[in-house]
């Protein structure tokens, strides 16, 4: 009789040992998947995490020992709570990204751009980006020395992903603000290029949801060197754009964009073109785009109409 009660005794002791590690793994394995499941997809849904339901997925629970419930398990379910309530609040994960853009219009020519943004906390990210002008006219003419834009920022983002702001400086390298290199009088010689040609401070806004899109750039080019009565040159270039979404993947609005020449050779200034015109875009799920735009330049004494084409890419 003393043997089969220790016996008994001792397979009830053997259950528990082997059921409470069972028990107190569930949160951990789960928590585990799910951070798999983000590794794989290289993002988080929200909405797939908001409706986890750590009850279903949790595998069945041990058959209560009689006589009440034991401390360990208290403490363990408190942890499976607590587990399941970090994994439901969880924001979705922003990941790495990059975007390549093929320019031409009919005042810079072919120009390729191309931005990073990198995540350094739940609303911010690093920017970097970067402008391969590549029209003669921007170097000395014989497609050398060709101007060259990188610079470094920061992307504020709000309103759900809404909303996205973006400060930006940049340096400029080659000729077209500094006017070349400097002669023994201290003048531009308008041949030769220069690092730090210029500098850069921008503002990028940009908004969208599922019926509308709007975007505003404002830069100033500054020239760093050369800066004399009879040297560099400064511009300013902005513009606004605002549409309406007809499906996910066209949209059309109106653009208006300015250049102009604030600083010049004898301290002259002048309005280089005001263009206003439609644009239409094209958009796939995968990340490109086409966008095209055209116009009227209503600048006084204009001289023609203007076209824009952007086609992008977005990893």
């Amino acid at each position: 009789m003393t043997l089969r009660f220790a016996c008994a005794a001792s397979a009830l002791t053997l259950i528990c040992a082997l059921s409470a590690p069972a028990h107190a793994q569930a949160p951990d394995s789960l928590a585990v998947e799910a951070t798999a499941a983000i590794a794989t997809t290289g993002k988080a849904d929200s909405t797939e995490l908001a409706g986890f339901d750590l009850n279903r997925a949790a595998p069945p629970a041990a058959s209560p020992v009689t006589g009440g419930t034991a401390p360990g398990q208290i403490a363990v379910s408190a942890a499976a709570a607590a587990s399941a309530a970090a994994v439901q609040d969880a924001p979705a994960q922003r990941d790495e990204r990059f975007s390549v853009v093929l320019n031409q219009d009919a005042f810079f020519g072919f120009y390729p751009t191309f931005n990073g943004l990198i995540p350094v906390s739940d609303n911010v990210d690093l920017s970097f980006y970067g402008i391969m002008w590549t029209t003669p006219s921007f170097g000395n003419g014989g497609g050398n020395d060709l101007w060259t834009e990188f610079g470094i920022g920061a992307n504020f983002i709000s309103n759900e992903g809404k909303l996205q702001i973006k400060p930006q400086v940049g340096l400029t390298n080659g000729a077209q603000l500094s006017r070349g290199v400097r002669a023994p009088n201290g003048n531009s010689t308008g041949t030769g290029s220069n690092f730090a040609d210029g500098i850069v401070p921008s503002l990028t806004v940009n908004y969208s949801d599922d019926s509308f899109e709007a975007e505003y750039y404002g830069g100033y080019y500054a020239a760093l060197r050369n800066r004399n009565e009879t040297g560099s040159l400064d511009f300013l270039h902005t513009w606004i754009n605002a549409g309406y979404k007809f499906t996910g993947n066209f949209s059309a609005g109106a653009h208006y964009e300015l250049l102009s020449n604030t600083r010049a050779v004898g301290g002259n200034t002048a309005v280089v073109y005001q263009w206003v015109g439609p644009y239409v875009q094209f958009s796939l799920s995968k990340g490109f785009f086409a966008r095209f735009t055209a116009g009227a330049d209503i600048e006084e004494g204009g001289d023609g109409d203007f076209y824009k084409l952007a086609v992008g890419m977005s990893f």
